[in-house]
Parts: C-alpha cells; structure tokens; sequence
C-alpha cells in the first residue's frame, strides 16, 4: 500500500487526470445505459415459484397489467352512470394518451342478465321492492313526467283514504321525492334516483361507485411514464358537467398511477436535498479538517469514486430498481469515512514530519490496512445479498459492495495524488475530541456497571428483535396522501375490490363450482366469483319469479308518447290535484306519514315561479325513462350458458387456454400482515396452486426474511474470514463481531421503541449495519492491538465521528424523502448509524478496558 501511495505521489498530475477521464467515461456509459424501473414486482428473481406464478397468470390475462383504474362516485347512481359514459367516451377519443377504455360494470350483459346473478332470495326481495313501487309504474310510464309522478302519488293517498293503505314500504322512496321537490322549490335543484326509488339495496353500490378502466400510452425512458395520461385524465376530468358541479368526484388508482407517484416522490426536492446534504457533507469536512486543501481532494475522490461506481452499476446491471437507487446515497456515505481516515491520519503524520513525503508514507502505512479491512467487511456486508432472490436489494449489494472496493482504490491513489497537488498546509492543533479525556477516563475506572448495563440492553434487544414486525404491505411504503393511495385505500372496505385478492385457475366451470363452494365457507374469505358466477347453476328458480313479474309488471313499464308535453300550467295543475288528494287523505294518515312532508314541498312550489317548477319537473324525469328501459330489459332476462356468454366478459374469467379464473377476496378484517398470511393460508389448504396479490405479498415477505438470514449468515462469515486474515487472533476478531453484535440489539432495541416495522426497503440497514459498525470497530481494536489505550480521544475516534456525521447526513437525506420506502429506510439506517456509535464509543471502549491488552506493546499510545 504504502508503494502504490508513493507512486501515485510521484505521478499525481498523471494519476489525476487517468481518474478524471476514467470519470468522464463512467458517466458517458452510464448516462446511454442506465435506467430505473418502477415495477415492484421485479424486486423478485423471476425464478422463485411464486413469480412464475404470476407471470404465468400475466400472461394470460394481459389487461390486468399498465392499468389506469378510475373511480366515478356520484351522489345518485344515475349521475355516476353517466358521468362514467362522458368520461369513458372522452378518453377513448384521446387516441394520444389512451390504447382502450372499458367501463367492466356498465357491460350490457349486466343489464339484460344481471338479475340472473342474484342469489334467488334476493331477487326474490328486489322484485317485491319493484312490485311495491308498482302504483307508481303505470301511472310514470303512461306520462314519464313530474306529472305523471305527481299523479301516482295521489293515486297512494286516494288508497290511503279509500283503503287505509299502509305506505312504510314506500317511506324511503317518498322521503328522497320530497327532497328532492324541496331542493327545487329553494331554487337548487337535485336529481331524483330512480334506481334508488324502484331499486332494492341489494343491487346498490356503496358511495354509487363505478368504473372506467384503461390502458394508458406510456412514455419510454420516462421515470413516470403515465405521468401524461394521468395529466391527460385530469383535464378530461375537470370539464365534465357533473364534476363542476360537485355532484360526482373522480378519482384514479391502478399499477400505472402507483408507480408514477413512487418515483415522482423519489425525485421530488432531489435538487435540495443533495445541496444541503452536500452543504452539511462540506461543513462537517470543515470541522474535521480545518482546512480547505484537504477538503478539496476528499470531495473530489468522492466524486470521483461515485462516478466510477455509476459506471460498474451501467454495465453490470444496466437498470436500477426503487431499491437500488439508494446505492447513490449509501456510497457517499460511507465511502467518505475512508478518506477522511486517511486525511486524518495523514494530518497526525504531519505533526510529526515535516517532509509531507514521509509523512504521507507514513500515513499509509498505519491506516491503509485499516482502511482496507474496513472497506472489505463493509463490501461483505453488502456483496452477501448479491447471491439471494431478493433482487432489490441483490442489485444494490452488488453495486454498493463492489463500491467499497472503488472507494478503497481511490483512497489509496487519487486521494495521495489529489492531497500532494494541493500541499496542505502542516498543522499541530490537537486532533482529539473535546469530550474524549473525561469519557475514556470514566469507561476506564467503570467499565464493570457500563457492560452490565449493556448486557441488559443487549438481552432487551434480543427481545425486541425477535418480536420486530415484519409490514409486507408494499402499499405502505407508498405516500398514503396521494390520489392512487387515497382511492385504493377506500376501496380496500369493499371485498370485491380489495386488492388483495387471490386467483385461482381451475380446467372447468363444474371444478370453479365445487371449489367455490368449499371456500366460500372458509370464515377469512368474503366472497369468490368465478366465470360460474356468471353462469349460475340453478337459474330455472330464478327465470320462474322473472317470469312472474313480467305478467304483473310488464305491462305497467309501457312508456306512451303519446302523452301532452309538460307545461307550468300542467304542473301547477297536477300539484293541485296532489294536494287536494293527501288533503282527502288526513284524517286517515298516520302522523309520521310520509306524505305529510311531500305536501309541504308541494306548497311551497305551488308558490314557486314556472322556471322552477320546470327545473323541478328536469329533476324528476331526468332518469325515468332510461330506468323504465333497464327495468323492462332486466325483467326480460333469458338465461346464460358459458357460450352465450360475451367475450366482453369471458375474457376477464377464462383464459386463452380455456381455464376458468376463479378470484378469492378476504374479509375487511384481514387487512394486515398477519391477517393476509391467515388468508392465504386458508385458501391455499383447499387449492395449493393459489397466487394473486395477497399471495404474493406474503411470499415476497418470506423471500426477504430468507434474504435476510441467508444474508447476515453470509455476511458474518465472511467477515469473520477477514478478520482472521488481517487481525490473525480469534480474541480480538471476536471483539470486533462481539461489538458488531451489541450494535444489531441496540438497532432492534431502538427500532422497536420508535415503533418502527422492517419492510422490504428498510432491510437495507442490515448489510450496513455490519459494514459501519466493523470498519469503527476495527479502527479502535487495531489501534489497541498497537498500544493505543486511549480511544475516545485518539485521531481514530475523531475520524470515526465526523464520519459518522457525514454519512447520518447522507441517511438523513434518505430519511427526509417523499418516498415512504426510501424514508422508512433513512430512518433505519439512522438508528442503525446511532446504535453503531453507542457500541463504538462506549461498549467497545469499556470492553477493551476489561481485557487484558496484547503483550506486544505497552504505554499509552495514540
């Protein structure tokens, strides 16, 4: 080490511009090669059953996949219906934007069969809703009007004072109509649902919802490649009538706004984070070194090495993942800490030397070894993900270990060429901490109390890491403020469009049957449909009550056009006559009749000017007759086989090959981590073949918990390995993993007490736990083993600590992200950083008090 120092000295122009232009080329390749991609789903080997799994099921069902999902709520069902069909319209106009549109709900299957689909007691229920709004039907199809409305309300209070007819069946449906003649009355005028009027609660949806889904035209090469249809869809969005209005809200989830808003917050005050980060990188430089001339060649090997680590992450990898591209942040951070070792020890040198030739030689010499063994256990710790299935964090401990080796390399050639060029100045203030003599001092005289202290702590530790929750959410490592967040997250109450669901494929209908059958009885599922679903195996049940009530309502849904058109004068007329009616009525009404309240609407728009009462009679019939249709269509249903079944909805439920889907939703109380895993579990003892989302999602987190074993066992090794080929004795390698160990309690001790939960970007902090924490422990157990005695207040310790505070600064950028997983994994790597320095600076001192010191070398070194 020291020779190659002392060439790259005698050659520092030439070693300097080789790097820069190295640099340069880094940067060309990487800037034509490298790219980031959004998908979660490649954070997996492709390899792992799971993932053929649903790469198989990808495969089949293509339009699943790049999915915009838009969400029409409306305050009636009508108003969503129709504001769905503006917008589905509209955006299948935007060929620029948009490959196809559908709206799954509104498919006219479901309006000529759709009653089909009911279990035949709740049709049974839906067609006695229908026959008690029966009065009302005649009288609506022969005049489609408020007039014709009005004339079937008085024909009820004529049955009330005639036959003391009993309208509770009726409240519900009377109470909305004299809303809705209120509204208009006061000038404001609200629709009226006829779907709610004559419908039945068992085909409403909750909150009127209704879907328009569409595959958008991504941009490629963009970080947020449907970021222009999303945009798109918002402008569209905003120009619907019903929208400005504030009668419907739109709103928009899916895999493709998902992954938009993900990378939008991983960049989002990028440009301000890195100059602060940088700033506080240059102010704890300052602080360490006292002097610009050694700043500069430590930010320019940084630079440099990061550069040149771009460039191995272009051409070995080729694509960054949401994961990987934390390796940017991890490299400065740490990276930094052997430079400023090495500047620090050099300036110790120079206290001594005045000839920076020697003293740089020298330098070399005591902490190039050092620095190596450091760089190498670091490297392990994150080169021992690289053979796992977690791709993620794989990539990232391949390009961050094979880093460690760049940054080493670059400390120990462009760093001695860098500093030789700039000739800092000599100096010979002390370099020990202000706080170092008093804390060494009382490590030494109580060393016994602080280990039995941090035997507890480590035993608290040891607990509270074995009861760490694992969140394998990946949906919470997303902003929950978001537009995508905040519409799935309210979808997520309704099983059917929870996304996590699970899918099953089965060869035919009769096996969907009987597999629906046995899960739908399992208490952590709440509904399965299947194509069977669609083809309901006893409809004659079903077919008979339909054709019952087309005996009796059929008739009544005629609509005459012949009927006068609607006047003010007509209205007036026929809100007089329904007054003089439910006046007749009184004496037989009960006090809470609903009539009582339409009667004081119908007064005050008796009064109302004649643009009111026509707003008024809009309101009313703006539904009627396409509700009057659909009731007449629904009622004439005629069966359904699998080969009558349209494509529009085959394609959803059979694949190309001929397998019928079959799709599993939990419970609402299956909702987290331990409640998916109970789901799947249940549903994988009666089909073992099982995948979908929340199958994946509990797989995923058990490959990351596998990573991570296979990982730390790894890592250890391998550290170990090091430290016996450098350090050479198994007691004070055993320091170093004995300390490195208090380190991993601590962060489990902290980590829980912040209430925080390991996720899949988080994991992370577990190879830099064990590379931060064995580059500071082997800084002080070498320095001891050469008869350092006292520690906190060596040149070591100093280094160590503004390296801990540029690399915190580098961690606190992570932990300040917009991107939920990239913040949960600054915060871990902060706490990690925290236990490493408790371990560092207290442990392993009062450890190393309590040892008797190697024989070699005596005295009080420093």
């Amino acid at each position: 080490m020291v020779r190659v120092v002392q060439f790259c000295r005698r050659y520092a122009l030439a070693v300097a511009l080789f790097f820069f232009a190295l640099a340069g080329v880094s940067i060309w390749v990487a800037a034509g090669k490298l790219s980031v991609d959004t998908n979660t789903d490649n954070l997996f080997a492709s390899t792992l059953p799971w993932r053929q799994h649903a790469m198989a099921f990808d495969r089949e069902f293509p339009q699943f996949n790049n999915v915009l999902a838009v969400v029409v709520r409306g305050v009636t069902p009508e108003e969503s219906d129709e504001t769905a069909a503006q917008l589905a319209k509209a955006l299948e106009a935007d060929k620029k934007h948009f490959i196809d549109v559908s709206r799954p709900d509104a498919d006219p299957f479901f309006r000529q069969e759709g009653l089909l689909l009911l279990d035949p007691n709740d049709l049974g229920k839906m067609l006695n809703s229908l026959m008690n709004a029966q009065p009302l039907l005649g009288p609506l199809a022969a005049d489609p009007s408020a007039r014709g409305l009005l004339n079937g309300v008085s024909l009820m209070a004529a049955g009330v004072r005639i036959q003391h007819a009993d309208l509770s069946p009726y409240k519900p449906a009377l109470d909305q109509l004299r809303q809705v003649l209120d509204n208009a009355a006061d000038g404001h005028p609200t629709p009226l649902s006829w779907q709610s009027l004559l419908g039945s609660d068992i085909t409403q949806q909750p909150e009127n919802v209704r879907f328009v889904l569409t595959h958008p035209v991504l941009e490629d090469g963009s970080l947020q490649p449907g970021l222009a249809a999303t945009q798109a869809l918002e402008r569209i969005r905003d120009s619907l009538p019903d929208v400005k209005a504030g009668r419907v809200r739109i709103d928009y989830t899916g895999s493709v706004a998902l992954g938009d808003v993900q990378f939008g917050a991983l960049t989002k005050g990028i440009v301000a984070s890195t100059l602060v980060s940088l700033f506080l990188l240059a102010l704890w430089l300052y602080l360490a070194m006292h002097s610009f001339r050694r700043i500069i060649p430590i930010l320019l090997t940084l630079l440099v090495g990061f550069a040149l680590t771009i460039g191995f992450a272009a051409a070995a990898v080729g694509t960054l993942n949401v994961i990987s591209v934390a390796f940017a942040v991890l490299f400065v951070g740490l990276a930094v800490d052997f430079s400023i070792q090495f500047a620090v020890r050099l300036r110790e040198q120079r206290m001594l030397h005045d000839d920076i030739n020697v003293a740089l030689a020298e330098g070399a010499r005591v902490s190039g070894s050092q620095i190596a063994v450091a760089a190498a256990a670091t490297a392990c710790g994150f080169l021992a993900f690289s053979p796992t299935s977690f791709i993620g964090v794989a990539e990232l401990g391949t390009i961050a270990g094979v880093g460690m080796g760049i940054a080493l390399l670059c400390t120990l050639t462009l760093l001695p060429a860098l500093l030789i060029l700039m000739k800092p100045t000599r100096q010979s203030k002390e370099l020990s901490l202000p706080f170092g003599p008093k804390l060494d001092s009382l490590l030494h005289c109580h060393y016994k109390p602080v280990l039995i202290v941090f035997a507890l702590l480590g035993i608290i530790g040891l607990v509270a890491g074995a009861r760490m929750p694992f969140d394998a959410n990946p949906l919470n490592t997303q902003d929950p403020n978001s537009e995508p967040m905040r519409t799935l997250r309210s979808l997520a109450d309704n099983p059917i469009t929870n996304p996590f669901n699970i899918n099953i494929m089965v060869p035919n209908l009769d096996t969907a049957r009987v597999l629906t059958d046995k899960l739908s009885k399992l208490p952590e599922v709440s509904s399965v449909i299947s194509t069977a679903t669609f083809v309901p195996a006893d409809q004659q049940a079903s077919l008979d009550q339909l054709n019952q009530a087309q005996v009796l309502m059929l008739p009544s849904l005629d609509v005459d056009p012949s009927a006068p058109p609607v006047t003010p004068q007509a209205l007036r007329s026929s809100i007089s006559d329904t007054l003089d009616a439910i006046n007749d009525a009184k004496p037989e009404m009960p006090a809470n009749s609903p009539l009582i309240g339409i009667e004081a609407a119908l007064q005050k728009l008796a009064k109302a000017p004649d643009d009111r009462l026509m707003m008024m009679n809009d309101a009313v019939s703006r539904f009627l007759p396409n509700q009057l249709n659909s009731l007449r269509d629904a009622l004439n249903a005629k069966g359904v086989t699998l080969q009558t079944l349209p494509e529009s909805i085959k394609r959803d439920w059979v694949s190309p090959s001929g397998q019928v889907r079959i799709q599993v939703s939990p419970t609402v109380s299956e909702q987290d981590t331990a409640g998916l895993r109970k789901f799947v579990e249940a549903v994988q003892r009666v089909a073992p073949d099982a995948g979908g989302p929340a199958v994946t999602t509990i797989a995923s987190a058990d490959t990351i918990m596998q990573a991570f074993k296979q990982a730390a066992l790894l890592a250890i090794v391998a550290i170990a390995v090091v430290l016996m080929l450098v350090i050479r004795r198994v007691k004070d390698a055993g320091i170093v993993l004995l300390t490195l160990a208090m380190s991993a309690l601590l962060t489990a001790l902290l980590a829980r007490a912040l209430g925080m939960a390991v996720n899949y970007a988080n994991i992370i902090a577990l190879p830099l736990l064990l590379g931060v924490g064995v580059s500071f422990n082997v800084y002080f157990v070498m320095n001891w083993r050469a008869g350092m005695r006292r520690f906190v207040s060596s040149a070591s310790a100093r280094a160590v600590l503004f390296s801990a505070l540029t690399t915190g600064t580098a961690f606190g950028s992570l932990a300040l992200s917009h991107d939920m997983g990239m913040a949960s994994m600054g915060r871990m790597l902060l706490v990690s950083l925290v236990a490493v320095l408790l371990a560092t600076f207290i442990f392993l001192p009062a450890l190393l008090y309590a040892i008797k010191p190697p024989g070699q070398v005596s005295g009080t070194g420093h």
